[in-house]
């Protein structure tokens, strides 16, 4: 049986590399998504290191140009024959307050946070529905969610996210296409690094487990979605905060 085919969004570093390399271990050949090629070298290496045999395909792509992700995913059916899995994961954060709100800021989140998997998925969508199969993975946020003090842009595009997911899955389910999205908590990333202490102070003390996650602890969750272990699930959001939301 050959292995499905997996394309990452976000795929250079953090949540992205993770999901990357957990699909790969479960079965996926993957196609990469990222600017940065450096950074996208060292996840395919990490895909190899995980699933020897997978096939891989790096792309450096801005997810934020239509016809550059409309490119390069006709490029991943040319190689791989068909999309299985599609994990819009780039995403961008600007904090800020509304007093100090600039529209060139919003239309950048908007561009990389919301549109790009708008992007993704009407590239997927015509090859899914040709297979009868597939499944749609969102990555928001848990901001997306509840809302944060001076995050107004941040959440509003991965609220937007999750509108997006229930839409699709009542649209796609006819042809057994699953859409689904994940709410990542305070996970340790480059993007969470730059947080305040006070915030940073804040979310320990609020979350049930008392830590922060990793990106290994979201990946997982992906797959899941990912997999025929969830072929009767979609149009949800599972929040992977540990106990942060309740």
């Amino acid at each position: 049986m050959s292995a499905s085919v997996a394309v990452v969004t976000g795929a250079s570093r953090g949540i992205g590399r993770a999901i990357a390399v957990d699909l790969a271990r479960h079965g996926s050949d993957l196609a990469l998504f990222g600017r940065d090629t450096a950074a996208l070298a060292g996840t395919e290496a990490a895909v190899r290191a995980a699933r020897p045999g997978a096939a891989i395909s790096t792309y450096a792509v801005d997810v934020a140009d239509e016809q550059a992700v409309a490119g390069a995913i006709a490029d991943v059916l040319a190689k791989h024959g068909r999309i299985d899995i599609a994990v819009a994961n780039a995403g961008q954060s600007q904090d800020g307050l509304i007093l100090r709100f600039r529209s060139a800021e919003l239309d950048r989140l908007l561009d990389v946070n919301l549109k790009s998997a708008f992007y993704l998925s009407a590239a997927v969508a015509k090859p899914m529905m040709k297979q009868k199969s597939g499944s749609i993975v969102f990555v928001s946020s848990i901001v997306g969610l509840a809302g944060n003090p001076g995050q107004s842009m941040y959440a509003a595009t991965k609220a937007g996210l999750l509108g997006l997911t229930k839409s699709l899955a009542k649209e796609l389910g006819s042809r057994n296409i699953r859409v689904n999205a994940v709410a990542p908590g305070l996970i340790e990333t480059a993007m969470t690094s730059e947080m305040p202490a006070a915030a940073r102070d804040h979310y320990l003390k609020t979350i049930a487990l008392g830590r922060s996650g990793s990106p290994e602890d979201v990946a997982p969750v992906v797959t899941f979605l990912a997999s025929d272990a969830a072929r009767y699930v979609t149009g949800q959001t599972l929040v992977v905060d540990g106990g942060f939301l309740m």
